[in-house]
């Protein structure tokens, strides 16, 4: 590593503390008094919930007095049930005025029951100075308007102090008939709840104290809640956090004193059984936490997060080790490229960090660790792919040199090794085949032979007529039909090895729709000249993609990988084998015990066990012939599900060489392999976490009260991904694959439709162990409207249900919540994919579509050729 990059690493941490300390600066606020007027009184326990009647005992409420006693003159309740009524004969020791409080609603029996008791308990204890029937009976609707009148009027007539009730103050001001019933107003404070900032918050209160004072200048008015919620969803711009709890508290003590308003603090303790009626915010009112432990200062200057050194020192030692290990063999990145992934290294450990540190801020049940792990694990997930998109992406374009740049190479015709090409078929087009042996006759290279191998073919008439071309084209090309063979493709090049003349040096292979260019042999097979060296590939290219729009889309979306991705993989020796357009040393191939025939991307297997044997793999970015593409959407879904499905095989089979080592796999081919399949994989959870979230939306708007949404940051980083790989696409394929900007949305489009069936194939791979091998089929009928309507109606059906979770969510609970409005961007977000897949089906449904509208393949091609050739070489 370069002292440069330890420079680098340092500034980047630098900044990284630098923004912790701004975020965290502490400011002072008017100090909070030593004596308050009074808080709202509700003493449970952890382990206590007032909806199932589990209330705490004297002596814990007694506790609770002890605890305030000396810092307010006045308690507020709210129900008589159970041991709250003792609440006033208990509180009377240590001088306390009640406010008590009867919990009424649409249940009478139970309502009566407790005025009948509200009525006692006022009677019987002279401490009691204010009576309040209901808490928000009308803004809830838990009560008409009349039935609550009657209840007051009843208490009324019983007690001889003062009777009111408690609602929010717009809801005083839309119901004066209730106003004339009441002997003072309980007014509710409560910005939090209207989406109101901090900064504004107690200016808000001041000018509804002012419309209510104006509306009614002859009632007398209680503020009974007023307060602010250390944790929760973001509403509107209203905040919740301790350090904002404090600042409006404290400011509005300040300004209560100024005023003489009367008032009741939001509350002394945090209540987490709340969280059922209220949702997460409900629990976090108090001044004091449910383990009694005080939540913020009180006289010293507030800080957001008082911790805030700890978290960035933990942010900035994550950050540097995990960029150790991006940075290790990474010597040709430019200052650019290594600044690029310090950046994006440290901003992705300091939100790691912090939604950490947030997430364990909250009251914590099996509930919530369980959601939260399950969240935790899918956001490990997303910063591991976009650390690895940033890999590449640094690595694609900000390098000094190539170390592993190989040319064509030049020798005299005797020091050539023998190749033996072999082309394996299965009922394909006989007319398509007998072109790829055409262009196979006229190879510039003077040693060589053609196997032809079809398998399993049940027609005579479309085998025979490749044979009769074989005997045509000479001695050199061979052809062999068997009726039964066993191993898809595998099995058919096993068969073919068993074949191969026995002084042939190297195998190569290539599709049977393959025309390849007459150098590609003269080119590529003096490479095998480094006795190390197992395998030499050039890019998988095609020839059609002038045919139609679809395949223009799909041409693009190919040429991301063996310009991008295949290029920074062979840096490590680490590439990808496919199986056209390839050569293998036979030796190596003997010595690996041939291809697999037990995966169905047995190409890519074969390539990770020549590496595990220790061996060399050249690229060569340059094209050395086309086949064709699949003619529509199904097809195209066909190839890439056996793709995947075929990696997650070869993961899991050489799981323990890949993940704990062992054998001669480099740790930057260990990488590359891992790290190129994770966005598959990805994409994998991501149809789990989608199929969820129709779920969890269906909950929301069901249950918009008890049901929240995913905490901002777990939707947020997912949109986060998507737009950096939107970016990195965009830059890459215009810098790195040489395509204008239509080209690049056309890959875009093509690559998206694509994630469900990869979702698909993964979790498939995961739980089972063999899938049926998936023959492209080349030059097949376009499909119909319909039939491409169907052919994608998975995708379709996903993306109506987004649509619909987006809309539900929205109409039931709107987006007062900055959580509620990420959610819906997510839903909408997470839809594009199977927009993507209906819109690929409809292009390929029109094959009459002109390539024109995606732009001239030759262009980028050539444009690709100026790229490649600005590329550094060592």
């Amino acid at each position: 590593m370069r002292a440069s990059s330890f420079v680098i690493a340092a500034s980047v941490a630098a900044i990284t503390v630098s923004v912790w300390a701004y975020f965290n600066q502490p400011h002072q606020e008017p100090l909070w008094p030593g004596h308050i007027q009074g808080f709202s009184f509700s003493p449970l326990r952890a382990d206590e919930d007032a909806i199932a009647h589990r209330f705490p005992t004297d002596a814990e409420i007694d506790a609770d007095l002890k605890l305030l006693a000396g810092k307010t003159d006045s308690i507020r309740t709210y129900t008589t049930e159970g041991s709250m009524g003792n609440i006033p004969k208990l509180a009377a020791p240590y001088g306390f005025e009640v406010m008590l409080g009867g919990w009424v609603d649409s249940d009478r029996e139970r309502s009566e029951a407790e005025v009948a008791r509200l009525i006692q308990i006022a009677n019987s204890n002279h401490n009691v100075k204010q009576v309040i029937v209901g808490n928000e009976a009308v803004l809830t609707g838990v009560l008409p308007e009349k039935d609550l009148i009657a209840y007051i009027d009843h208490v009324r007539g019983s007690v001889r102090q003062w009777v009111g009730t408690a609602e929010t103050w717009n809801t005083w001001m839309m119901h004066p008939e209730l106003v004339k019933h009441v002997d003072f107003m309980g007014v509710h404070m409560l910005p939090y709840w209207e989406g109101v900032d901090v900064e504004q918050a107690v200016n808000y209160i001041d000018l509804r104290m002012q419309d209510l004072e104006k509306a009614y200048p002859d009632k007398p008015i209680i503020i009974d809640e007023v307060g602010w919620p250390s944790y929760g969803r973001t509403r509107g711009a209203a905040v919740a956090s301790p350090a904002n709890e404090a600042m409006f508290l404290r400011r509005f003590l300040d300004h209560a004193e100024e005023h003489a308003w009367s008032y009741r603090i939001m509350e002394a303790f945090d209540q987490p059984w709340k969280e059922q009626t209220e949702g997460a915010v409900g629990a976090y009112w108090g001044v004091w936490d449910v383990d009694r432990k005080l939540k913020f200062p009180l006289l010293h200057p507030i800080v957001n997060i008082p911790r805030w050194p700890v978290l960035a020192g933990t942010s900035v030692l994550m950050a540097a080790l995990f960029l150790m290990l991006l940075f290790a063999r990474s010597g040709t990145l430019k200052k650019r490229g290594r600044s690029f992934l310090a950046v994006i290294v440290y901003a992705t450990s300091t939100t790691f960090v912090w939604v950490f540190y947030d997430y364990t801020q909250q009251y914590l049940s099996i509930t919530s660790i369980a959601v939260g792990s399950l969240l935790f694990t899918g956001m490990v997930g997303v910063i591991l792919v976009l650390l690895a998109e940033a890999h590449e992406w640094a690595e694609a374009h900000w390098v000094t040199v190539r170390r592993r740049a190989f040319d064509p190479m030049s020798v005299p015709d005797a020091e050539l090794p023998m190749v033996s090409v072999h082309v394996p078929t299965y009922d394909e087009p006989p007319g398509m085949v007998m072109e790829t042996l055409d262009a196979l006759v006229r190879l510039d290279y003077p040693n060589y032979e053609v196997l032809v191998i079809d398998n399993n073919t049940q027609d005579p008439a479309v085998w025979q007529p490749v044979e009769a071309h074989c005997r045509r084209l000479g001695a050199r090309f061979r052809f062999f039909h068997v009726e039964q063979l066993a191993g898809f493709k595998a099995g058919a090049l096993n068969l073919a090895l068993k074949h191969t003349a026995p002084e042939a040096g190297v195998i190569a292979v290539i599709d049977s729709d393959y025309v390849v260019e007459r150098h590609w042999l003269r080119d590529l097979a003096p490479l095998f000249a480094g006795t190390n060296m197992g395998v030499v590939q050039a890019p998988q290219d095609y020839r059609d993609a002038g045919a139609n729009a679809f395949k223009a889309m799909c041409h693009a979306e190919y040429r991301g990988f063996f310009y991008i991705g295949m290029i920074t993989r062979n840096e490590r020796n680490a590439i990808i084998q496919h199986g056209t357009m390839t050569l293998i040393r036979r030796a190596v191939l003997d010595s690996v015990q041939g291809w697999a025939e037990w995966c169905i991307t047995e190409d890519a297997e074969l390539g990770l066990r020549i590496f595990e044997a220790g061996l060399e793999a050249a690229y060569i970015p340059r094209s050395y012939g086309g086949g064709l593409m699949p003619d529509t959407l199904l097809d195209y879904k066909k190839q890439r599900f056996r793709w995947a499905y075929g990696a997650v095989q070869i993961l899991k089979r050489h799981a323990g060489t890949l993940f704990t080592g062992g054998g001669k796999l480099t740790l930057g081919q260990r990488y590359h392999f891992l790290a190129g399949w994770l966005p598959w994989l990805s994409d994998g959870f991501n149809l789990v976490f989608n199929v969820a979230a129709l779920f969890w939306s269906a909950a929301m708007a069901l249950f918009p009260h008890e049901i929240d949404p995913p905490l901002m940051v777990f939707s947020a980083l997912p949109l986060a991904l998507f737009a950096f790989k939107i970016a990195k696409l965009l830059h890459l394929y215009s810098t790195r694959v040489g395509a204008s900007f239509r080209q690049t949305l056309a890959a875009a489009i093509a690559g998206l439709a694509l994630s469900h069936t990869i979702g698909r194939a993964v979790l498939s791979g995961l739980f089972t162990r063999n899938q049926p091998f998936f023959r492209t089929p080349k030059r097949a009928h376009a499909h119909a409207f319909l039939q491409a309507l169907a052919d994608c109606r998975e995708e379709s059906l996903m993306m109506l249900g987004l649509w619909l979770g987006a809309w539900a969510v929205y109409a039931e609970v709107g987006t007062v919540m900055q959580d509620l409005a990420v959610w819906v961007a997510v839903l909408l977000i997470q839809s594009i994919p199977y927009f993507a897949a209906l819109l690929l089906s409809l292009v390929s449904a029109l094959p009459q579509l002109s390539s024109g509208l995606i732009g001239s393949a030759e262009e980028m091609d050539a444009l690709a050729h100026v790229v490649l050739g600005d590329e550094p070489h060592s």
